[in-house]
């Protein structure tokens, strides 16, 4: 079998989405069959271009556990059932994939080795390097660690090219574009800029771990038409963070 060449400037890439992406509030599902599936269908698209592809899903559309600290619940247990909030993502995730035709595995933090493996670095990479799409779930496994946070380790341990951060705004901004019409689009950032300017890029343990280990982030707009097939393809789209 001849192999394919890629058509990408990245060999392997973690995309980070947020659990918001997959819910529908006009119909009031936090999990829409009909958005997964489409999100599967965009995913199968970049596969074409021969990279590797690690997936975090956050799982606020579910329950948050700072949201939960908020209501009375105790912050560690809430964060517990945040973390399980992303294994039912990424089992959705994982079944629209399979039903597009892409070879997926299900790896978790906590282990529930009835729906998915426990992650495993080498066998993460073993997977990656056969094709499969790897869905990291679970967060990092402890209390008081956001799925950013998640995302940028497990971007650092696979050795991931770039990290890909998906949202529903173009890129970084001067200010939050939704409250202040005249933000300005940051298209490129050094990691010293971000943190001099304070701009929330991403948490700041998330943010320490992808500037120590020298990993860029593009944060982009995942629901613009053709920008993650875009991103991939090595076009200047939303906002790159670098040394």
């Amino acid at each position: 079998m001849v192999a394919r060449k890629p058509r990408s400037p990245f060999r392997r890439i973690l995309l980070k989405l947020s659990g918001e992406t997959l819910e529908n509030k006009e119909k009031g599902l936090s999990i829409d069959p009909e958005i997964v599936r489409l999100i599967a269908l965009r995913l199968k698209s970049v596969t074409r271009s021969g990279v590797q592809i690690a997936l975090v899903v956050g799982g606020g559309n579910i329950f948050r556990g700072t949201s939960g600290a908020k209501r009375g619940i105790n912050r560690t247990t809430g964060d517990y059932m945040g973390m399980l909030a992303t294994i039912l993502n990424g089992l959705a995730l994982q079944d629209a994939l399979e039903k597009v035709g892409i070879k997926t595995r299900l790896q978790t933090a906590i282990e529930m080795r009835q729906v998915a493996e426990p992650f495993i670095l080498r066998r993460a990479v073993r997977h990656l390097e056969k094709g499969r799409i790897v869905i990291f779930a679970g967060g990092t496994g402890n209390p008081y660690f956001s799925t950013d946070t998640a995302a940028a380790l497990r971007a650092s341990e696979i050795q991931a090219d770039v990290l890909l951060k998906a949202t529903k705004v173009d890129g970084v901004y001067t200010a939050d574009p939704f409250k202040t019409p005249d933000a300005k689009l940051y298209r490129d950032l050094t990691y010293q800029e971000a943190l001099t300017r304070s701009l929330k890029v991403m948490d700041g343990a998330a943010f320490a771990l992808c500037k120590d280990n020298g990993i860029p982030i593009i944060v982009f707009n995942f629901f613009r038409r053709g920008s993650i097939e875009g991103v991939v393809a090595g076009r200047r789209i939303g906002t790159l963070v670098h040394a």
